[in-house]
């Protein structure tokens, strides 16, 4: 593998970013995790108060302030010792923020393919070209009707930024019982599953010519 592709050409995130997912999502780093966690539920939840203008407002008054104050604050203690040290934010505001046209095309690729992968499986559900498959999507669609009338959107991704943060860790401390229970039940599906195409007819794999 080579810049981040495949041997087949698709395009791949960078390692490195990959590993700091993992870390992030399995509490390697205590401090990081809780911060990067409870910043992200906080603002999941103050936009179940507050639309997101009046949110993203709220934040950028915050750093402001604080930034602010420092930059005062800084400037008086150095009136008041007579030193020459600067602005406190010179370090911050000499690094280069911009995006290079070689990270912007890494990750576009890699967007693009997955982008590409994903219609590509959409048509051929939607298209049944395995009747089995678009029956259990029809399935999933069907659950997610009840899921929508339960909860919104925001109440899905605050679910999902909590899972995020504790089905890694948790998988990781019961694993072997977690995959001892999903197995058998994996064994049980696929038992309905086979009994189910065997006695209706046009239920086996049936792909489109």
């Amino acid at each position: 593998m080579e810049n981040g592709k495949t041997e087949n050409g698709d395009s791949q995130p960078p390692p490195q970013w990959k590993d700091k997912v993992v870390e992030l999502l399995y509490w390697r780093d205590v401090k990081t995790s809780g911060v990067v966690f409870g910043a992200s539920l906080s603002l999941l939840l103050s936009l179940t108060l507050c639309s997101i203008v009046s949110v993203s407002s709220y934040i950028g008054l915050a750093l402001l302030s604080v930034t602010i104050c420092f930059r005062i604050y800084k400037g008086i203690l150095q009136a008041i010792q007579k030193s020459d040290e600067g602005h406190p934010f010179k370090l911050y505001l000499d690094q280069d923020v911009a995006l290079s046209e070689e990270t912007v095309h890494k990750y576009s690729d890699c967007v693009l393919t997955r982008f590409n992968t994903t219609v590509t499986e959409l048509r051929r559900l939607f298209l049944v070209e395995d009747l089995v498959d678009s029956l259990k999507f029809a399935v999933l669609m069907w659950i997610l009707t009840y899921v929508g009338a339960l909860f919104n959107g925001l109440t899905l991704f605050i679910l999902g930024l909590v899972g995020m943060f504790s089905c890694p860790i948790v998988y990781e401390k019961y694993k072997v019982q977690i995959d001892h229970y999903v197995g058998m039940a994996n064994k049980q599906v696929k038992d309905i599953i086979a009994t189910v195409q065997a006695k209706v007819p046009g239920l086996k794999r049936v792909k489109a010519e």
